[in-house]
């Protein structure tokens, strides 16, 4: 099993930036860990990902450019550093991890979610 717990989400203007953290905890080795987001009346969506070994890096394309993940492993800790952000980027953001064999967007374990709201 895993444990995910996230924060740093928040209020922010449009061309703000807000960082997100994720706290992973727990004895299952995670090959991936990411983010998905959830707007109000959409469907959940993929934002960024990393690989745990090699910190190889996946992202969408709405994001690349405006957003970075990163993890630190002594704090077994996912960043997602949030730049020139847009009111539709607007979600519920969700952290998530795979389990040992999983893919990069294909997640076993979830955190509770944090809200980014960007005002225009």
């Amino acid at each position: 099993q895993v444990q995910l717990v996230e924060s740093g989400g928040g209020l922010v203007q449009a061309g703000g930036s807000l960082r997100l953290s994720c706290l992973a905890s727990g004895r299952t080795f995670s090959r991936y860990v990411g983010w998905f987001r959830q707007a109000p009346g959409k469907e959940r969506e993929f934002v960024a990902s990393i690989r745990w070994n090699d910190a190889y890096t996946y992202y969408a394309d709405s994001v690349t450019g405006r957003f970075a993940i990163s993890r630190d492993i002594a704090k077994n800790t996912v960043y997602l550093q949030m730049n020139s952000l847009k009111p539709e980027d607007t979600a519920v953001y969700y952290c998530g991890a795979s389990g040992p064999f999983g893919g990069f967007r294909t997640y076993d374990y979830w955190g509770q979610g944090t809200q980014v709201t960007v005002s225009s």
